[in-house]
């Protein structure tokens, strides 16, 4: 009898040190959770970080684009209207017989 009392006890010790220890490990678990979830959302901050930096810098690259597009539009518009306007045979006729001459004799 004495044997199982010593045996029952052997449990009950053994059962009552247990109960800490799955404190800790619940804690321990815890934490260890915590990081993880720390890491993942700062990884995920990181992600909207970056996507939010390149939204800014393509709008910013999309205003240069549009004012190099309306300046290279506006040169070839206005090389174009000089064209028209003077044609490059224009300089081998005389002066007499031009256009701009003739309006202003009249």
């Amino acid at each position: 009898m004495q044997h199982k009392l010593a045996r029952s006890w052997k449990w009950i010790l053994i059962g009552f040190a247990a109960l800490p220890a799955i404190r800790l490990y619940y804690i321990h678990e815890m934490i260890a959770a915590l990081i993880i979830f720390s890491v993942l959302f700062l990884g995920m901050l990181m992600v909207l970080l970056i996507l939010f930096l390149l939204d800014r810098a393509s709008q910013q690259i999309l205003v240069w684009t549009e004012l190099g597009i309306v300046r290279g539009l506006h040169w070839v518009v206005y090389g174009g209207e000089g064209m028209i306007a003077r044609p490059v045979w224009a300089h081998a006729v005389t002066h007499c017989f031009r256009k701009e001459q003739v309006k202003e004799k009249n």
